[in-house]
């Protein structure tokens, strides 16, 4: 982070990518995106954690080397003795520090400088105070937070000394489930999925028995269909005590998003100007910002300028 300057964290990858892909990822993020802070990890199935072995030192090195900090980000639900297992290994590393995603992990940081990951569900002053006084110094708060709960999260952090964090891009996540949608649809077991989930890079999209396009599914995950965009809110963010602005990496170009979310928060470029450039991205899916307006998640409130996409439900 440069001075007080605001900050660009780029959250875990969500999906099952082949190893190979994970790690040129984060290998160009390392050399190109004007990104701070990268959070590695998998944070959705432990199955897959053994796949990434042999490339993981080496994007941890490379990041590292980059000057990006790094922070080892844990499973978002434990369930099996497999998921513990991972978690204690990660808490008890000392290199990077830890984002915990579940409070399994909170035992083995107390009293450790630590950060609260989205899907630990920190609505209020009270639980962030909390979490505060364990040791957390930084908290990313849940993506369905309006505009007036993050303003006073953001007092409270800022007495705190707690970096208050927001996913500004990405689809959101919505619930996790002890049983893998992925596997189900597939006709498989958990146990036996032979990692089905691979075929979906940014999730299976869901449809409604109607027909209609509904929410999408990364094994235990539920996410938005819609991908959330706060370019727009930024400054608005900022004035609310949001010091770290999280972008959720999906297949598009990670680089090309940071560069415009970096952009837009140095005011080299306007928001019209960065709604344009995010709408030629091409993403697969539209636009969202209703929760942050109290609206419904998946709607897209006009802010003063629209992406340069188009479609039905983005005039909601």
């Amino acid at each position: 982070m440069r001075g007080d300057e605001a900050e660009i964290t780029l959250g875990p990858v969500l999906f099952n990518w082949q190893p190979e892909q994970w790690r040129d990822f984060y290998f160009r993020i390392a050399d190109e995106a004007p990104v701070d802070t990268v959070y590695v990890g998998e944070a959705i199935c432990s199955k897959r954690a053994p796949l990434f072995d042999r490339c993981r030192g080496a994007v941890l090195d490379r990041l590292d080397a980059a000057g990006k900090t790094v922070v080892l980000s844990t499973l978002s639900e434990v369930v099996l003795a497999l998921d513990r297992k991972q978690i204690d290994a990660m808490c008890a590393q000392a290199r990077f520090p830890v984002e915990a995603n579940d409070t399994a992990a909170l035992l083995s940081l107390a009293g450790r400088a630590h950060r609260i990951g989205p899907f630990m569900n920190v609505y209020n002053e009270a639980t962030l105070a909390f979490l505060a006084g364990k040791g957390a110094d930084g908290v990313c708060v849940p993506a369905e937070l309006p505009a007036e709960a993050i303003r006073a999260m953001g007092e409270t952090a800022a007495g705190l000394g707690v970096a208050l964090e927001a996913q500004v891009f990405g689809r959101m996540p919505l619930a996790l489930s002890a049983r893998c949608y992925h596997a189900r649809v597939y006709d498989r077991t958990r146990d036996s999925c032979l990692f089905v989930c691979e075929k979906d890079p940014d999730g299976l999209e869901l449809k409604t028995l109607e027909g209609s396009p509904f929410l999408a599914i990364n094994g235990i995950q539920t996410l938005s269909r819609e991908y959330l965009n706060l370019v727009g809110e930024l400054a608005d963010l900022r004035v609310a005590g949001v010091s770290r602005f999280r972008l959720s990496p999906h297949s598009c170009d990670m680089v090309a998003v940071a560069e415009i979310f970096r952009a837009a928060l140095d005011r080299a470029i306007d928001v019209p100007e960065a709604m344009a450039r995010i709408g030629r991205l091409d993403l697969p899916g539209p636009f969202c910002n209703g929760f942050y307006h109290h609206r419904p998640g998946n709607h897209w409130h006009r802010t003063g300028s629209a992406p340069a996409r188009s479609g039905a439900d983005l005039t909601r």
